[in-house]
């Protein structure tokens, strides 16, 4: 199913022990992680969406933040300052995968958003009608000769 925009679509622990954190979620809940290194960030699968990640609490304090799917981030950090919150975090890059930004609304609840890289084009295979068209044409004419 496709996730639709304004929709909370990835959950992100900041933990102070992240391998403790873990080990604790392993635990209770069975969730899996896969650790992404380049990234120092590890992403989980739990039963049923939305998953998320665990990365040591750096720029944030030990909590969870909610990533929110926009179309277009730009626009939604003008609704966010329009309508009296704050940009805590601009609009970055994640290398593959999109863009994020940290974002506070008017009480100072802590929220990101999160913009999808566009999958790149396939080329559509060529069409076949036009190579049944000339078999068929092929097969006629063999005919006639006969």
């Amino acid at each position: 199913m496709a996730q639709k925009p304004n929709s909370i679509v990835h959950v992100e622990f900041h933990s102070n022990a992240p391998e403790k954190t873990k080990s604790f979620l392993k635990n209770v809940f069975g969730w899996k992680f896969e650790d992404m290194p380049a990234m120092n960030y590890s992403m989980f699968t739990p039963p049923s969406a939305p998953g998320g990640g665990l990365q040591q609490a750096e720029n944030m304090p030990a909590g969870i933040v909610n990533y929110v799917l926009s179309t277009d981030i730009e626009d939604s950090l003008r609704k966010v300052t329009s309508s009296g919150g704050a940009v805590v975090m601009p609009k970055q890059e994640i290398p593959g995968m999109g863009w994020f930004a940290v974002i506070q609304d008017p009480t100072g609840i802590t929220l990101a958003l999160y913009e999808a890289q566009m999958p790149p084009r396939q080329a559509r295979p060529a069409k076949r009608k036009a190579a049944k068209r000339s078999a068929r044409g092929t097969k006629k004419s063999s005919r006639r000769s006969r």
